[in-house]
């Protein structure tokens, strides 16, 4: 049986679904919170880079992902003509990140990672806003089961899964894949982030900071937890478009400091408990 249930965003009501332990997001109802309204789940379905993105996370998640239906799709984006809604998206690729719903709870509904960045592509803020009420959510009923529930260790886990399979396919030599060896990839595509964002590399920032405990990423700040998670698609992303390691570096620091300005120019800092500042992410994500 699905489980329904609402958060307010902004002052935007947003309807949630679980079925089979999985979340899902109406990015219909996240789009109401915006001028352009439900027209704006169109443009992102016509965007490149949603097209991109959706295909990545459906081949990692969707075993059964008709990718010669995606291969369709993806040789008629940026066409005049070219027009993508949720129903087609399913009906061609076996898509089940995107739901359809009819009925008293209808509309278009994403997968928790994709309605995320759904949210992100409408406005980093209220993606801000949204990870924030996301997270009161689940962890209001993982503690009646007396369990621990992080949203951005969930975002920084999909993203990351995004950015190892593109160094694998982009960097990697094929003898080497799925050995020990290509954790050297791993590790040099995570300090090229760690430049982008912190200015210093993990070993840089240890050696500067012997006393602390855990890595760079683990005192982190939340606006910063957040844009992490950005720049590892944004990275797979530059890879694929076979920028090289400098302007890709380059592309990523620009990108964390317009990001970073947007989040802490707003008065979010603020409304951020402190336990955020404490967060933790898995070692082999630095």
């Amino acid at each position: 049986m699905a489980k329904n249930r609402k958060i307010n965003v902004e002052g935007t009501e947003i309807s949630l679904y679980t079925q089979a332990e999985t979340d899902y997001i109406s990015i219909t109802d996240i789009s109401k919170g915006f001028e352009s309204g439900v027209s704006s789940i169109e443009s992102w379905f016509r965007n490149r880079n949603t097209v991109e993105f959706l295909g990545v996370w459906e081949q990692l998640n969707n075993p059964n992902f008709n990718s010669v239906g995606f291969d369709g799709i993806k040789e008629k984006v940026g066409l005049n003509t070219f027009k993508l809604s949720a129903k087609k998206w399913i009906a061609e690729t076996n898509a089940v990140g995107i739901q359809a719903k009819a009925g008293r709870y209808g509309g278009t509904y994403a997968h928790k990672d994709i309605a995320i960045q759904f949210g992100y592509w409408l406005s980093p803020k209220f993606q801000l806003y949204l990870i924030k009420e996301f997270q009161r959510l689940k962890e209001e009923e993982a503690s009646a089961k007396n369990l621990e529930w992080d949203v951005r260790r969930i975002m920084a886990k999909a993203n990351y899964r995004i950015l190892t399979e593109a160094v694998r396919k982009h960097l990697i030599p094929p003898k080497i894949q799925n050995t020990k060896l290509e954790g050297i990839y791993f590790a040099t595509e995570a300090d090229l982030i760690n430049v982008a964002l912190f200015g210093v590399t993990a070993k840089e920032w240890k050696s500067a900071n012997p006393q602390n405990k855990g890595n760079i990423r683990d005192h982190a700040t939340h606006e910063q937890l957040l844009v992490l998670s950005n720049l590892q698609s944004l990275n797979a992303k530059l890879m694929k478009w076979g920028c090289d390691q400098t302007q890709r570096v380059s592309i990523l620091n620009e990108a964390a400091i317009e990001e970073l300005q947007i989040l802490i120019s707003t008065d979010l800092s603020n409304k951020l408990s402190d336990e955020d500042n404490s967060l933790s992410i898995e070692d082999k994500d630095s």
